[in-house]
């Protein structure tokens, strides 16, 4: 089979951010715990990869070849990245502490649907609020927003729980009950 050398680099590029997308899409759910879907993905993956990885074997004497699959590789990690983004799997615990000791922004959370645990702390400088939020991540730029225009100096960090059990909150966010 005789291809332009420049189509070849092209297939070639192209094929590999296609894979290494679904890689990293697939290692993400993996590690988030959606295993069947993750081997539906894998199958996938592994047919592309193996077209992709014979284009380049086949054509190992040009250069170009081996460069549009070092890129494509690159790309496709970024690319992948952005789907798991906009994919949004699982949840976040975010931490909150104001110098507002009031309960008004515990409230307005959770008027808006967050699950809101708070308590009394101590800082530095007195006496703090604290705060501890689960939420989806779909939802997690929506919480900053909200928390930064209620108390612009609130401190935040966030992580993700590996695992949540209990609470009555989760059942209701799995029901679709959170207000956006």
């Amino acid at each position: 089979m005789d291809i332009n050398p420049w189509l070849m680099v092209i297939i070639i590029f192209s094929i590999n951010i296609v894979y290494v997308s679904f890689f990293t899409v697939r290692m993400i759910m993996t590690l988030k715990g959606y295993r069947y879907l993750a081997a539906l993905v894998s199958m996938i993956e592994i047919v592309i990869y193996i077209v992709g990885l014979g284009l380049v074997l086949d054509n190992l004497d040009q250069i170009q070849n081996l460069i549009a699959y070092a890129l494509g590789y690159g790309s496709g990690v970024i690319i992948g990245t952005k789907i798991e983004e906009k994919m949004a799997l699982g949840y976040i615990t975010v931490n909150v502490i104001t110098i507002d000791e009031s309960d008004y922004l515990p409230r307005k959370l959770r008027e808006k649907g967050y699950g809101v645990t708070d308590w009394d702390a101590n800082g530095m400088d007195g006496g703090r609020q604290a705060m501890q939020i689960l939420t989806p991540r779909k939802m997690e730029l929506q919480l900053y927003q909200t928390i930064k225009e209620i108390d612009p100096k609130a401190f935040i960090i966030a992580y993700e729980p590996k695992t949540i059990h209990g609470g009555f909150w989760v059942k209701a966010v799995r029901k679709g009950k959170l207000m956006k």
